[in-house]
């Protein structure tokens, strides 16, 4: 599976079963603490990227826990601000399964703050689906984390309509009567071009709503978080760049005032 401290630490919801396998021994050693190594990861008291290290020395000790499996607390630190956060798990050698089952901050703390950048971007009410998707999934709740997600992909198309319709790119008529594909082949021009080259999002999104399980959909719940958040990435780069041009066309214009005087 290839599991990764960065992964299971701040991507995976609580209650997951994670099915341990022969190549991730190296992943074993690493979270309970015999073998020490930095990853990085997003710290939500500061609000800042960081690098973090596992402190945790189990007790009994981590060759006779693996052995024996049980209830197990783990510690992380984070090595720019000395923050400790905590995890609570559950390993079980017979099935080969780790779960955990609580944290201190919870998955949706690691996300929450950092998709505040796109304020700029959605308005208020799509930030706050945003947010509920990930508090869903967080919580293990699959479908109804999907459902934000389509919500807020719809709000994409629909504002990129907005504009097309503003300079007459498009008709009414054309759009309504267009599958969400066709919608998109019709708005490409207005739209990030991730969303354009992964238009199968909307479907994979649909079919996870309508036909997928609660376990099915949280396992690429955070592929398709990943997936928007690159597509408002897209979106606020281009946002930047205009705020400069419109910067620096009005300080050239003040310095071309200047200079003629």
């Amino acid at each position: 599976m290839n599991l990764t401290l960065s992964d299971f630490f701040f991507n995976t919801p609580i209650y997951t079963k994670i099915t341990v396998t022969a190549e991730d021994t190296e992943f074993l050693r690493q979270i309970f603490g015999e073998k020490s190594i930095d990853f990085d990861g997003f710290n939500p008291f500061t609000k800042l990227e960081s690098t973090f290290r596992v402190i945790t020395n189990l007790l009994p000790r981590d060759d006779i826990y693996l052995e024996s499996g049980g209830f197990a607390s783990l510690q992380i630190k984070c090595k720019r601000s000395d923050d400790i956060f905590r995890f609570y798990i559950l390993w079980s050698p017979a099935s080969n399964t780790l779960t955990k089952i609580g944290q201190y901050p919870s998955v949706a703390d690691f996300h929450i703050s950092e998709i505040k950048q796109y304020s700029k971007l959605l308005p208020n009410e799509k930030l706050k689906e945003f947010t509920h998707a990930i508090g869903l999934a967080a919580n293990g709740v699959g479908i109804g984390s999907f459902v934000y997600l389509r919500r807020i992909f719809e709000h994409l198309i629909s504002e990129a309509y907005g504009l097309a319709l503003e300079e007459k790119s498009i008709t009414e008529s054309d759009f309504q009567k267009a599958r969400m594909d066709e919608k998109i082949d019709l708005l490409q021009n207005y739209l990030p071009k991730f969303l354009v080259e992964n238009k199968s999002m909307y479907s994979i999104i649909s079919l996870g709503i309508h036909e997928l399980d609660e376990k099915t959909c949280l396992a690429h719940f955070d592929t398709l978080r990943v997936a928007i958040e690159i597509i408002l990435d897209e979106k606020l780069d281009e946002l930047r760049k205009q705020e400069k041009i419109k910067a620096a066309k009005k300080k050239l214009e003040v310095l071309k005032g200047e200079i003629k005087k």
